[in-house]
């Protein structure tokens, strides 16, 4: 059994809820990322992508520099632990069509696994692991 410990990223942007739709798109830009975890403390708020911030924020025609990142984010967040089976976290992405599942110890942020993530460890020679595998082209 592979677990999502063996192949999570542990290199996590967390920003406040109060942080505005600039600020984390800014972020996304300058560490090539496609999202950031919302936390309070040690507490996960949420997960904001780089299409929510398109298509909550921008196209909701919402001032990008003042509206924050707690009026644009996914709150009902599925978790999984480092300890659980890469399976498992697949299903759970394909049953609550999402695509990032942050992954906690004891209520911890310790990493998140992406569905580029389990196609590289799964199925190494798929089209969608070798574009997730490739460096960011812009």
């Amino acid at each position: 059994m592979t677990t999502v410990g063996e192949f999570m990223t542990t290199r996590l942007v967390t920003m406040d809820g109060t942080d505005t739709l600039t600020a984390a798109a800014q972020e996304m830009r300058d560490r090539s990322i496609g999202d950031v975890i919302v936390t309070d403390g040690d507490a996960v708020l949420g997960i904001v992508t780089d299409r929510d911030i398109t298509v909550r924020g921008v196209a909701e025609e919402l001032d990008v520099d003042s509206a924050t990142l707690n009026q644009i984010l996914s709150q009902d967040v599925v978790t999984v632990s480092q300890y659980d089976d890469a399976v498992a976290a697949a299903d759970l992405m394909r049953t609550y069509g999402v695509r990032r599942l942050p992954v906690l110890e004891d209520g911890r942020l310790v990493g998140l696994v992406s569905l580029g993530d389990i196609a590289v460890e799964r199925e190494p020679q798929s089209v969608l692991a070798d574009i997730s595998a490739d460096e960011p082209n812009n």
